[in-house]
């Protein structure tokens, strides 16, 4: 079954490079089609996002009502996640559906070489090959291991960014320093996971995040301008004027 996956994903990729000519931007096309298909999801994800932060002095003050009583507390939660329909698994959701398509990416590229032969796996010359890892790139030198980098800073702060933009309308400052915090480490930590990835990961995954963010911004554009029209806007009922007009009485005519 995974196998069958894996080559579903290779022919997939190989059909877009038999269209475009190039490995890099056929990663990239599929990328596209991938965040358009679950684009719904991501707004989903964006709205319940917003929606919290709009609850958070709520959910602190049902944190200190019931701080002695953890399943008053999480009952509490409970309905006013109700109320305002956020659902704390819909951030998750997207995340885990990528996962499956970069672990099976992951693994392609990594057999490339045996899958295909005579090929160079280029994206337009601006990185030699999309099948060799940072790692094995920086043992040829800092020239050639340059474009890598690139991919790898893309990788990590594409991750970052979307965090730390998400926090900046949070007005808790100690939980807003505690996510960028986090962020950064996650940063870090996913530095090190693209250390030995293969550079077509590194292209999917940072493409990917990007048009997220891109994605992200949209939707919290869009939420925003309907808080502010709803905010705006004034019930006014048209003033009826009730007017009974007079009767002219016909004039009398002059008697000859």
């Amino acid at each position: 079954m995974w196998d069958a996956f894996k080559d579903l994903i290779f022919q997939i990729i190989q059909f877009f490079y038999d269209f475009c000519g190039d490995w890099g931007m056929a990663i990239i096309i599929v990328t596209v089609i991938f965040r358009v298909l679950i684009s719904p999801l991501m707004h989903k994800q964006t709205k319940s996002s917003f929606q919290m932060q709009k609850v958070q002095p709520l959910m602190k003050e049902i944190q200190t009502k019931y701080a002695d009583d953890p399943q008053r507390q999480q009952e509490e939660m409970q309905k006013l996640y109700a109320e305002v329909k956020f659902n704390p698994l819909a951030g998750c959701l997207p995340m885990l559906l990528q996962m499956p398509i970069f672990m099976a990416l992951f693994q392609v590229l990594s057999e490339m070489g045996a899958r295909t032969e005579g090929s160079t796996y280029e994206f337009y010359n601006l990185v030699p090959s999309l099948v060799e890892r940072p790692s094995e790139a920086f043992a040829q030198g800092f020239g050639t291991f340059v474009p890598y980098l690139i991919l790898m800073v893309v990788f990590a702060g594409a991750t970052f960014l979307p965090m730390v933009l998400q926090q900046m309308n949070n007005k808790d400052n100690a939980q807003r320093k505690q996510m960028v915090i986090m962020s950064a480490v996650m940063s870090v930590f996913m530095l090190w996971i693209s250390w030995g990835s293969p550079a077509g990961v590194l292209l999917f995954w940072g493409a990917s995040s990007l048009i997220g963010l891109g994605q992200q911004q949209i939707s919290m554009r869009i939420m925003k301008k309907r808080d502010a029209e709803a905010a705006e806007t004034i019930e006014v009922k048209p003033i009826e004027v009730d007017v009974t007009r007079k009767v002219k009485k016909p004039r009398p005519t002059k008697k000859r």
